[in-house]
C-alpha cells in the first residue's frame, strides 16, 4: 500500500470504525479479491463488536499489498459518501494516483449520478402534493418513488435523533436488529441510525422507497421537512 493511502486510512481511522458495517459486504469482497486470507477474515469476524471488527480490518489492510486500497474503495459500494471523503482527501495530495478517482457528476465506477443525488439539480421544482397527514411536503411523487441513496440515508440519520428506533420499527426492522445496531454503535446515535437504515434498504431492495420512509417518519411524529432536508440539501 502506498504511503498516502496508509496516511488516509490513519487519518480517518476513528470515522471509519464508527461508520462501516464490514461483515455485510466489505470483508466478503476483500476475501473474494484475494486481499484478505481466510485466516484474516476469521480474525476480523472474531471480534465482539462491529467497531472492533472495523479496527481489526484497518490494522490488516496496510500490509496487504498495492491492490489493498483500491479494492477497499471498490468494497465501499454501500458507503459511497465515505468513499468520496477518502478520494477527496487523496485529491489534496498531488502525488496520489488513486484508482477510482472521478470527475464531478460521476460515481465511483464512472456511472452518471442523477442530479437530485449530487446537490446540483435544477432549481425548477415540480408541483408537490400535500403529505398524507396534511403537512406540506415539497418532495414530488417522482422522487418519493426512488430508493434513497447512501448520501441521503446518511443525511437523514444525522437528523433523526432519538426517534430513529421508532422509525425503523415502523419500517419493519426487527427489535433484535435494532439492538445490534444500538450495541455496535453505542457511542454514536447517527451511526446506529445509519446502520439500521442501510439494513432496511438492503432487505427491502427496490421496495425501500423514500415514500415509505416518509410514512414511517410521520408515524413516529417526525416532521416531513426532515426527509426533505436530507434529500434536497
Amino acid at each position: 500500500m502506498e504511503p498516502e493511502h496508509r496516511a488516509v486510512l490513519r487519518k480517518f481511522r476513528v470515522h471509519l470504525s464508527d461508520q462501516l458495517l464490514v461483515s455485510d459486504s466489505i470483508v466478503p469482497f476483500l476475501f473474494q479479491e484475494g486481499v484478505l486470507t481466510e485466516a484474516q477474515v476469521e480474525q476480523v469476524e472474531g471480534q465482539l463488536t462491529n467497531r472492533q471488527k472495523n479496527l481489526k480490518l484497518l490494522d490488516i489492510l496496510p500490509n496487504r499489498g498495492p491492490r489493498a486500497f483500491g479494492a477497499f474503495l471498490e468494497a465501499l459500494q454501500d458507503f459511497s459518501w465515505i468513499r468520496d471523503q477518502l478520494l477527496l482527501e487523496l485529491q489534496s495530495t498531488p502525488s496520489a494516483g488513486t484508482p477510482g478517482q472521478n470527475t464531478p457528476g460521476t460515481g465511483s465506477t464512472g456511472e452518471n449520478i442523477p442530479a437530485e443525488h449530487t446537490g446540483t439539480g435544477s432549481p425548477d421544482v415540480p408541483a408537490v402534493p400535500p403529505c398524507p397527514n396534511g403537512d406540506d411536503c415539497r418532495l414530488p411523487d417522482s422522487v418519493l418513488q426512488n430508493v434513497p441513496s447512501d448520501r441521503e440515508l446518511s443525511r437523514l440519520a444525522s437528523r433523526l435523533g432519538a426517534e430513529w428506533e421508532m422509525v425503523l420499527l415502523d419500517l419493519g426492522v426487527s427489535a433484535e436488529a435494532l439492538y445490534r445496531c444500538r450495541s455496535d454503535h453505542s457511542l454514536n446515535t447517527q451511526a446506529a441510525a445509519l446502520a439500521g437504515l442501510v439494513l432496511w434498504r438492503r432487505s427491502e431492495g427496490r421496495k425501500a422507497t423514500l415514500g415509505k420512509l416518509l410514512r414511517s417518519l410521520e408515524a413516529a411524529g417526525v416532521h416531513p421537512s426532515v426527509l426533505e432536508d436530507a434529500v434536497m440539501c
